[in-house]
């Protein structure tokens, strides 16, 4: 079985190590280290290269979202970031996914809840479920000073069926829901969210849905 390492970034020694043996006692999970602020969580990943960064968004001094920022301009750097928040529409979570996250979880999740939601970011999936997806993202997409509206033709060089799909992401689909939207099978969506990814220069699903939402594709509160 792969392990997938992680890091805790967190000021509050007690949330840290609370994670911390909550984590270690998954199968497949281990934390590799820990970081007290920003800067500290930086260092850290360029130290230790880990597959999932934990990673509170009110810190002193560097917060959760420059440091989110500055790990994904490092070198080469392949470590998802989960960011950390007290409430499921703090104002921060949507700058913070646009930042780079690649998901949020609230700080009061079970440990059922934190080590799916490890494993799901370090598979390269979105946020933690679909409805979280749909309500955060649309939710925020309202604040951003993007022009909204339906986009006239496609988003960038992709085809039709690839701009139906990321469409499907945006509205929180998983790969099976849009396989059986679109009566195909699992793997040809698969195949469809990756050269999406590619053609757009974008990392992750989370960072195709926002994209979605920004360029207009999908209207926030109409589909």
């Amino acid at each position: 079985m792969t392990t997938t390492r992680v890091l805790i970034a967190d000021d509050q020694v007690m949330v840290r190590q609370g994670f911390t043996v909550l984590l270690n006692a998954e199968p497949g999970i281990e934390v590799v280290g820990q970081a007290v602020d920003g800067i500290d969580a930086v260092a850290r990943v360029a130290e230790l290269a880990p597959d999932v960064v934990l990673m509170d968004i009110r810190m002193p001094g560097v917060g959760g979202i420059e440091a989110t920022r500055r790990i994904m301009t490092l070198p080469a750097t392949t470590s998802k970031v989960l960011v950390l928040t007290t409430f499921d529409l703090d104002e921060y979570v949507y700058e913070a996914l646009r930042a780079g996250a690649s998901g949020f979880l609230l700080k009061d999740a079970s440990a059922a809840e934190l080590a799916h939601a490890v494993r799901v970011v370090a598979a390269g999936e979105a946020l933690l479920a679909p409805n979280i997806t749909k309500r955060l993202i649309a939710e925020f997409s309202r604040m951003s000073d993007v022009p909204r509206g339906p986009v006239k033709g496609r988003s960038g060089n992709l085809t039709e069926r690839e701009t139906e799909v990321l469409s499907l992401i945006a509205q929180g689909l998983s790969n099976a829901e849009i396989a059986q939207r679109l009566v195909v099978a699992e793997q040809t969506v698969k195949t469809h969210v990756s050269r999406i990814l590619v053609k757009l220069s974008l990392r992750d699903r989370t960072q195709a849905a926002i994209h979605a939402y920004e360029t207009g594709l999908v209207r926030p509160g109409g589909y």
